[in-house]
């Protein structure tokens, strides 16, 4: 694997290392490639969650920590100096293959320092039966992208009042509070941070590849739409139907449609499950369809719905939509 490294060391915010990614699996010949980097306190969303829901933006902006939307999927995270984010580009259009085996690799280096360190849930890697790494993944044509957290250490006390996980959410983890659920890599080891990024570097990577000036001017331009209120906020108008659900194994739902006259005009879906294809495409056969189940499941007919949606059946679509 190949280690993309940048000609200098210094700290960026989050959109460049977001659009490092989309570089990468846009422009570099066909290959396996990795990297790791950090930010200063940032809380980063997923594609499909509505920030008003997932973060506490007033106490963000009270403790200038950063808030940004990435192009996965997943639930929020929070991200400062003190824990690390791994990015991974691989050459296959098969995401939740490629997130396996990225999952099981992250799991092999962290047994290899002597951790107790396990793959659990959809996205999750534990360490003492706590959570220290959480991780998402979305595809480009022709590349798998996965990034995630790797919280050597981090400001507990920022994450939870940061970001706002649902109470359902917790409890289906078996704990009652972030702090409760997850742990840090520094209570296990006693190397540096910087030591531990060696280890893993020097564990998952046999080449070097040093970008050029030119390339980081590309990022920046990528990194442009990751800074725009559209991008961020994204545009989330009213909806006369709102439904909640909770999947065990594939996530948290919310159904927002248009219904008029007993018709669908428009359907989304927003939370922190994980998108394996073209969600627009599919919600889209919903446009004037009759809201029964009837008539949505006959819409849905041809609809693959578990190659959208990682895990999730039809029925269990039609039970949100209607719940």
């Amino acid at each position: 694997m190949i280690y993309v490294a940048l000609p200098i060391e210094e700290q960026r915010p989050l959109p460049f290392y977001l659009a490092m990614e989309e570089y990468i699996a846009r422009t570099l010949p066909a290959a396996d490639y990795f990297f790791m980097w950090q930010v200063a306190p940032t809380v980063i969303f997923g594609r499909n969650q509505l920030i008003e829901s997932e973060v506490d933006t007033v106490y963000c902006k009270a403790h200038n920590i950063q808030m940004y939307r990435r192009k996965s999927g997943g639930g929020c995270v929070y991200a400062d100096q003190s824990n690390i984010m791994l990015s991974y580009i691989t050459p296959t259009s098969n995401v939740n293959f490629t997130f396996n085996r990225y999952m099981l690799m992250v799991e092999h280096v962290l047994q290899k320092l002597g951790l107790d360190a396990r793959t659990t849930g959809r996205n999750d890697i534990l360490v003492g039966g706590k959570k220290v790494s959480g991780n998402a993944f979305y595809h480009l044509p022709g590349r798998s992208i996965v990034h995630g957290t790797m919280l050597y250490d981090t400001d507990i006390e920022h994450m939870m009042r940061s970001t706002t996980p649902s109470q359902e959410k917790l409890k289906s983890k078996g704990v009652e509070s972030v702090r409760q659920h997850v742990t840090t890599l520094n209570q296990f080891l006693n190397i540096s941070i910087d030591e531990f990024k060696q280890f893993v570097r020097k564990n998952l990577c046999n080449e070097e590849l040093i970008l050029s000036a030119d390339e980081i001017k590309a990022i920046e331009q990528i990194a442009t739409e990751y800074y725009t209120d559209e991008f961020i906020y994204g545009n989330n108008p009213a909806y006369s139907v709102v439904m909640h659900k909770r999947i065990d194994g594939v996530g948290e739902f919310e159904a927002r449609m248009e219904v008029k006259d007993g018709v669908i005009r428009k359907a989304n879906l927003l939370g922190d499950f994980f998108l394996t294809g073209d969600i627009d495409s599919m919600l889209g056969k919903l446009r004037g369809v009759p809201y029964t189940p009837e008539s949505v499941a006959q819409a849905l007919s041809a609809a693959d719905v578990e190659a959208t949606i990682l895990n999730l059946k039809k029925e269990q679509l039609i039970t949100i939509l209607f719940n």
